[in-house]
Order: structure tokens, then sequence, then C-alpha cells
């Protein structure tokens, strides 16, 4: 997407790239703990232990570092999420206990990636004061991209006469929905194993409840 989230760093090569990735992990440190609104690039370079000049090298301002840090991070977690999916969905040989094991999986927190978590917590409480392009970009890169492939995947599986679907993108929300025992997007409370399990399993039944053919 070409605009002001284009970094610096793209339209002046040469940039060290070790600088480049060490300003985005302070940037994720700063904005998942202070918000993007309080966070400064003051902060930032503090964190990555760079000056604020060499922040201002690679990205023109505090919106064009949060918009390409957002992108660069979802699609890391994506990438996570969508092996997941592949993982347990290729090759479904039970449907319910293959959904169970698939759900089980999707309600796990994922590791290495709690500080995305928390910035996108972030990103739900002060939504009004974030960039939209910001916002748009983080959703097409994650969770729309990820539940695409989700969607491709039960439509898979419609086609070989396991469920009825009648809109493949609205069945892979239900489902995610159904399975998520706790929304790391809006807490860092992760539940015991055994409510994961109970409402999981419950939750694939009453997908299949609706979905079956």
């Amino acid at each position: 997407m070409a605009g002001p989230e284009m970094t610096s760093a793209r339209r002046r090569p040469g940039l060290r790239p070790d600088k480049r990735q060490a300003i985005l992990a302070g940037a994720l440190a700063v904005f998942a703990r202070d918000g993007y609104t309080r966070a400064s690039i003051d902060a930032i370079a503090a964190e990555a232990r760079v000056s604020s000049r060499t922040i201002y090298k690679h990205f023109t301002d505090k919106a064009a570092l949060f918009h390409t840090l957002i992108v660069e991070s979802a699609t890391r977690v994506a990438e996570a999420q969508i092996a997941i999916i592949d993982r347990h969905l290729r090759k479904v040989t039970d449907l319910e206990a293959d959904l169970i094991e698939f759900g089980l999986a999707w309600a796990t927190p994922i590791p290495g990636h709690a500080e995305h978590f928390a910035l996108v917590r972030q990103i739900n409480a002060e939504s009004g004061h974030i960039p939209q392009d910001a916002v748009e970009a983080w959703q097409q890169a994650g969770p729309l991209r990820v539940r695409t492939e989700l969607a491709r995947h039960l439509e898979k599986l419609a086609n070989h006469g396991l469920l009825r679907i009648a809109d493949p993108d609205r069945a892979a929300l239900h489902l995610t929905l159904l399975v998520s025992v706790a929304n790391p997007s809006l807490t860092a409370i992760v539940p015991a194993a055994e409510e994961i399990t109970t409402t999981v399993t419950t939750g694939v039944r009453a997908f299949l409840h609706g979905y079956l053919p």
C-alpha cells in the first residue's frame, strides 16, 4: 500500500537492516506497553538503544513506524495461525475429532507472540486514535488473511460432503468464535486446560450442529 505508511528505509536503500529490526523490536515493546497515543519516539529509541535520529532515518514519523510494525507483526502471527489450520485441517479423517484438535491448538497461546496480542489489545482500547490505514492494513495482513485461509479449508470439507456451507467466510468466523476460550486480543488471561478442553469440545459440537449436511 503506497502512502505515508511506507518507510524511509524502502525509499532510501543502504540503511542498516539490524538497526531497522532493533527499532521494530523496540517499537513493539513500547506500543504494546503504552499504546499508540502515549508511545513516543524517544521511548522507542531508548528501548531499541538507538538515537531518535536513527529512527527518523528509517521511518518518516511515528505513524509510519506503527504502520510497518503492525503489518509485519500481524504477518508473523498470521503465518503461525495458518500453519495450525493447515496442520489440522489439510487432511481430515474424523471430522469432529480433527476439529476439536484444531480448536485446542487454536485456543492455546502461540509461543513468542505475547507482545503482538498486547499490542492488539492496545489497538482495541484506543482504535479511534490510531491511523485508520494502519488498522485496515493490520486486518488485511492478519485476521482477515487467516479467516480467508480457514474458510478455504472449510469449503474443501463442504466440497467433500462433510459440511453444508453456504458462506465459508461466515462459517470460519463462527468456528473461531465457538472455539475461542479467551480472545488474546482482549485479555491476557489464559484459562485452565480443563476449561479450554470443555469449551472447544462443546464449541465444535455446536458448529457441527449448524453445519453438518
